[in-house]
């Protein structure tokens, strides 16, 4: 019989039941004393958030003009979608998916899933292939470089004040804020979400052995 509702401790290797915590309680091993989770479920609900703030702000961010040059009378304004068209049609087509995938693909991606996974947990359900999407969100994780392309923006915007006049657009703010949203999301380790999703699942183990419980505190 699978069993969800037990943990080995990371130091001494105890098998112990995994009793659900309230408020900030920590689960400690009552054998070596080792900080083994915390209560997850305000972290849960500050990502949930956070995520589906940044979704709304990478929106914003594809949607409008990063800024706008002024050459000479001559005002050029460009969004990200259309600085990948224009790699695509230069004859830089890898250069051009490689920052289409890095900034706009796997960033939704992880967004999305990390949305899909959440948004059930809340309300105590595990969502359908929940082991799927949350491997696809770490496989993705590493790939999404919103944070590398906006120091590429800021580089650029000081090589052409000299040049032209640049007025910032809404999707540069927007991008700005993303890259701080996406910075604190990247602090969530996705294995909480197993750790819950193991709770939710547990059932009754009356067949099996007892198992001291690690300690709350």
């Amino acid at each position: 019989m699978q069993r969800y509702d037990l943990i080995a401790c990371h130091e001494c290797d105890a098998l112990l039941h995994k009793p659900r915590l309230s408020g900030r309680e920590i689960a400690r091993c009552p054998r070596c004393d080792a900080l083994l989770y915390r209560n997850s479920a305000a972290q849960i609900e500050r990502i949930c958030a956070l995520a589906l703030a940044a979704l709304i702000t990478f929106t914003i961010a594809q949607a409008f003009p990063i800024l706008e040059m002024d050459v000479n009378g001559n005002r050029v304004q460009t969004t990200l979608i259309g600085a990948i068209d224009s790699l695509w049609r230069q004859d830089m087509a890898i250069v051009g998916v490689m920052v289409f995938c890095s900034t706009v693909l796997f960033p939704l991606v992880e967004m999305a899933a990390l949305l899909y996974l959440l948004l059930p947990i809340r309300r105590g359900v595990v969502p359908p292939g929940f082991n799927v999407v949350l491997r696809a969100i770490e496989l993705v994780r590493p790939w999404g470089m919103i944070e590398v392309f906006m120091l590429g923006i800021l580089v650029t915007i000081v090589k052409m004040v000299s040049l032209a006049r640049v007025v910032p657009e809404a999707a540069l703010f927007a991008f700005a804020a993303l890259t701080l949203m996406i910075a604190v999301v990247l602090m969530f380790d996705p294995r909480t979400l197993w750790d819950i999703a193991d709770d939710l699942r547990a059932g009754p183990g009356d067949d099996e052995a007892p198992l001291p419980e690690a300690a709350r505190r």
